[in-house]
């Protein structure tokens, strides 16, 4: 089960738990280098995959939509 959820799209919370517990297990240093490069690259894929996340995110909130549904830049009046 656990190999099927790392195929499919994980969730921001998900993607950002995994790589918690991969620091946890990596700060206790009593992980083997082979497994612990193992460990590290998973965790550059989740950190890619929530920065992409954030970016998406962030794009989107962004955006304002006019009563004529064109999209619009938010910009914040001072």
């Amino acid at each position: 089960m656990a190999e099927k959820k790392e195929k499919e799209e994980l969730s921001f919370e998900e993607s950002l738990e995994s790589l918690e517990e991969i620091v946890k297990k990596l700060e206790t240093g009593e992980v083997p280098l082979e497994d612990a490069i193992t460990e590290f690259n998973k965790a550059m894929k989740l950190a890619k995959s929530c920065d992409e996340k954030l970016k998406n995110a962030e794009e989107s909130i962004a955006k304002l939509v006019k009563e004529n549904g064109e999209m619009v830049d938010f910009q914040v009046e001072e």
